[in-house]
């Protein structure tokens, strides 16, 4: 899971003052920055100068704020921009894996995205053997950069090469990058001299949406992962780009789109309502702090449940800070019972669950929260947390309550039990690693330290969601996708964290 924002305007889009060279990528920096939940490894910005015919580019490791002064967003001169935070799912840590990513054939190419393609290894491998291509990197952008640029040039399959450019190039372009690349992906790139592309993988897994503001020297867009980026920077939220379709905007200020491949079945990840989005964006028309509420709302009639039957008799109801807060506040008002923060988060510390390595996850916890002893003793607590994946985070909270004197501990999950991989760009692709794999609510229990563990289903999700087409593979193993090469991403996935990428 990553971040990506695109940002494009006319040269005079500032008319009136003098116009900032680098006001796009100061525009994608800040977008970056409400972003930074979303990838910490690492942060990019690639720009472009229609003046000087140049792409500039700045990006490393770390977050955001601490990759960018205004020295370097000056060097990004240009009306066009592409931004990126970096969580890596595929390839290593390393400086040369970090996006955005440039190619001067055919037109001049910059891109960045956000998911992951499944099939990338068969596709380097191809791209080596019969392109004669030299990857320099172990990303799977590397490889959807190569192909998009030799789809732009070729066109349709077999059709006659071609060195103009029309938006015809770009979507035949992207219905072969649909026919070729099987995962969950959101593309943004530019195109020199021409303007900015985003699309989305045709199963709609990968989130993408569309902004507009209107300036004195013209409009100016901006595509994002969220819509919170959209209001940070002040573009009015158009539309989500839809599954399988191409949006360009062209310099000269047109918005072109295309529906190149329109699916049945369309699959946006559950994930980014339950964890990963903040709570402020709305995704695919449903507001993510809404969607809590309303999990938090079915995670408290089910508690009922267990206390009519005199299973469990809690005391308060906790959140595990942060995104579980808006939850943790409806099953309170369902269950009339008190709402306490027992546990306040240091703001300065990783979110563990997108850390790469099970080492860092668990220094990261020690630092992560604070017990508040007052709202803990003698309590028997129904404790929420958005979802459970590895369990590294829940084992660690129920005994630090027990060992502040909780008097018991309910563990309440407002998603259904992670039991099988995920491949397309939430880091888990290797089932074995997931605390609920082979384990039964009361085995969980009993693993965690915790008294109960009470877990949404998957209709209660839907529900709460309003939506019912979702990727819930990692629930439930119905993949949206082909996952013949899921063994082999698994693996090189597993060597790359052994190797310490």
């Amino acid at each position: 899971m990553c971040g990506v924002i695109g940002i494009i305007g006319s040269d005079n889009s500032r008319a009136g003052i003098a116009p900032a060279p680098s006001w796009a990528a100061v525009d994608a920096y800040r977008g970056l920055l409400a972003l930074q939940h979303r990838g910490q490894d690492a942060a990019g910005i690639l720009s472009y100068d229609g003046h000087s015919g140049m792409f500039s580019c700045e990006k490393d490791l770390g977050l955001a704020a601490q990759v960018f002064d205004a020295a370097k967003l000056e060097k990004l001169s240009g009306n066009m921009a592409v931004g990126h935070t970096r969580y890596a799912t595929v390839g290593g840590n390393g400086r040369q894996d970090i996006q955005p990513m440039v190619t001067g054939i055919p037109f001049g190419l910059g891109m960045a995205h956000n998911g992951n393609i499944l099939n990338y290894y068969s596709l380097a491998k191809k791209l080596t053997t019969d392109f004669r291509r030299q990857l320099m990197t172990s990303n799977d952008l590397e490889v959807l950069i190569h192909y998009f640029a030799q789809f732009l040039v070729e066109g349709t399959e077999g059709a006659a090469r071609t060195e103009t450019f029309t938006f015809d190039n770009i979507r035949q372009a992207v219905g072969r990058i649909f026919d070729t690349m099987n995962g969950g992906y959101a593309v943004v790139a530019m195109i020199a001299n021409e303007g900015l592309v985003a699309f989305r993988d045709p199963k709609g897994i990968r989130p993408l949406v569309i902004g507009v503001k209107e300036t004195d020297g013209g409009k100016q867009y901006c595509f994002s992962s969220e819509t919170v980026a959209l209001n940070y920077l002040g573009y009015h939220y158009i539309r989500d780009v839809a599954p399988g379709e191409v949006v360009f905007a062209a310099v000269t200020g047109e918005l072109h789109s295309a529906v190149v491949a329109d699916v049945p079945e369309k699959a946006p990840c559950m994930f980014e309502w339950v964890y990963f989005s903040s709570a402020e964006s709305v995704q695919q028309g449903t507001t993510v702090y809404t969607a809590r509420l309303n999990l938090g709302k079915q995670l408290g009639q089910r508690a009922r449940q267990e206390i009519m039957r005199g299973k469990i008799a809690p005391d308060v109801v906790m959140p595990v800070p942060d995104t579980s807060r808006p939850a943790a506040i409806a099953a309170a008002d369902v269950l009339g019972l008190p709402y306490r923060e027992g546990l306040i988060k240091n703001r300065y510390v990783y979110r563990s669950f997108i850390l790469n390595s099970q080492e860092k996850r668990e220094e990261a916890l020690e630092l992560k929260l604070s017990p508040v002893r007052s709202e803990i003793e003698g309590k028997s607590i129904f404790l929420i947390d958005d979802s459970l994946v590895r369990g590294t985070t829940a084992k660690r909270i129920v005994a630090l309550l027990k060992k502040y004197g909780a008097k018991n501990v309910t563990l309440g999950i407002t998603c259904p039990p992670h039991r099988h991989a995920c491949y397309y760009g939430i880091d888990f692709p290797d089932s074995s690693t997931l605390a609920a794999r082979d384990r039964s609510a009361e085995d969980l229990a009993e693993w965690l330290g915790a008294d109960d563990v009470i877990y949404l289903e998957e209709e209660d999700l839907r529900q709460a969601l309003g939506i019912s087409k979702l990727c819930m593979a990692c629930l439930n193993g119905k993949y949206p996708t082909e996952i013949g090469e899921g063994v082999v991403f698994s693996a090189e996935r597993k060597k790359s964290h052994a190797a310490g990428g």
